[in-house]
């Protein structure tokens, strides 16, 4: 009885040490403020917001692939655009000689992500069976592949014009741009995304987060670090980088279903390898195998080129598009170009790594570690 008594004691103890740490008021006093900024914000600010969630989804799911399982792709892109276009078409209605199933919207989502995951379940037998280059060079082939079918398949994503995205609808609130007062706050389509995109990224980071602090994410790091060494101690390779490459296809899905929702139209060249680089470039600036790491490399690859083309009449060098001279968006992947760069050379672990040397000043995290 004393035993249990000294072990209520001690978990008690260590309750009010974690709420009495300064990283957990930092926790609170972010996740008030994202919960407010939609009472504030105009729509382009919310809408970048959005970006960057959707962005940052995408991103959780390569870096499990990439960061904590160490498999190239190249193709993320392709199944964020299964998503897109599976909501479109399951959610549609066929007007206009389109392909629409007519589906309760929230369905149809669901069905995207699960059609996204069959399709990364389709590509898995190669995925569990080659690394790096080699499954680098056959992921970039459903680039070309689902670029083919964007623009051809004209009854299934409109071809090069694509396709009106249905708002969501969930609970009675419907996504769109009527009017939902708050607080004598009118709350339009923006607004209204914001939270649901909140929801779905902290659903999906603190899965990541399980997954990698349990059984799997050893697993997975062993299978980064010594593929052979795995086998020998018992881990079924081939089996979890299928499964991986499914989940990491499931996390572009829903990325997908929120971009479409967001952009409100699906347009093809949009999924194109440039895509699949910049997510690269998120999670390689971010940190490889950190779901934070992710989410931070996200913000920043998707909102600088939002912010040079807001305030290119203010930036040297950068000129407003159709103008000539450098476009926002070439300059900002110049920009995070040269943040790849600099963080291979001079930050390993990238942006992550920073907030892991101010917790541990003794000894920074190994990938995979700080979650």
């Amino acid at each position: 009885m004393s035993e249990v008594l000294a072990r209520g004691r001690e978990l008690r103890s260590r309750n009010r040490t974690r709420l009495t740490r300064p990283r957990t008021y930092v926790w609170i006093a972010g996740a008030v403020l994202l919960l407010a900024l939609p009472f504030y914000l105009d729509r382009f600010w919310l809408q970048a917001g959005l970006f960057a969630m959707a962005a940052a989804i995408g991103a959780i799911g390569l870096n499990l692939l990439t960061g904590a399982t160490g498999q190239l792709s190249m193709g993320h892109a392709f199944f964020l655009a299964i998503g897109a276009y599976g909501y479109c078409v399951f959610a549609g209605d066929g007007d206009g000689g389109l392909t629409g199933l007519g589906l309760p919207t929230w369905i149809a989502a669901a069905l995207a992500v699960g059609v996204a995951g069959i399709a990364g379940g389709l590509f898995s037998p190669i995925a569990g069976r080659l690394q790096g280059a080699y499954l680098g060079i056959a992921t970039l082939a459903l680039i070309f592949i689902g670029q083919h079918v964007l623009f051809n398949a004209h009854d299934l994503t409109g071809g090069s014009n694509g396709r009106d995205v249905p708002p969501l609808s969930v609970f009675g609130i419907t996504f769109d741009d009527s009017e939902l007062v708050v607080a004598a706050v009118p709350f339009g389509a923006s607004e209204k995304l914001w939270y649901a995109g909140l929801v779905l990224l902290v659903g999906c980071g603190l899965f990541a987060r399980g997954v990698l602090r349990g059984r799997p994410g050893r697993a997975m790091n062993a299978i980064r670090d010594h593929r052979v060494a795995a086998g020998v101690i018992g881990v079924p390779v081939a089996r979890y980088r299928a499964g991986v490459f499914v989940l990491s296809s499931m996390y572009a899905g829903l990325a997908g279903v929120l971009l479409a929702l967001v952009f409100q139209r699906t347009v093809p060249d949009y999924f194109g390898i440039t895509l699949s680089l910049e997510y690269l470039a998120m999670i390689v600036i971010g940190g490889l195998g950190s779901v934070a790491g992710a989410v931070a490399g996200a913000a920043v690859v998707s909102l600088l080129p939002q912010l040079l083309t807001r305030y290119s009449d203010a930036l040297p060098l950068v000129s407003a598009p159709g103008t000539g001279g450098i476009t926002p968006g070439e300059a900002s992947r110049y920009l995070y170009g040269a943040a790849v760069v600099a963080v291979v050379l001079f930050l390993p672990g990238g942006l992550a790594s920073i907030a892991a040397r101010r917790s541990r000043p003794a000894s920074g995290p190994t990938p995979g570690e700080e979650q």
